[in-house]
C-alpha cells in the first residue's frame, strides 16, 4: 500500500471535524427559529404599544 493511499484512508476515517459541523448545524437552525420567533413577536409588541399609545 503506498504511502498517499494510507494518508487518503486516515484522511476518511478521520471524524475530529464533525463535531463542529454538528454544532454549526445546530446554530443555524437555533437562528432561523429565533428570526421567525421574532418576526412573530415584533409585530404583537408593536401592536400593544399602537394600543395603549393611542388609549391616551
Amino acid at each position: 500500500m503506498s504511502i498517499a493511499t494510507k494518508h487518503l484512508l486516515e484522511l476518511l476515517r478521520d471524524e475530529s471535524g464533525q463535531d463542529l459541523i454538528e454544532y454549526g448545524l445546530i446554530l443555524a437552525v437555533m437562528a432561523l427559529a429565533l428570526i421567525a420567533s421574532m418576526t412573530k413577536l415584533t409585530n404583537s409588541i408593536s401592536n400593544f404599544f399602537n394600543n395603549v399609545g393611542n388609549s391616551f
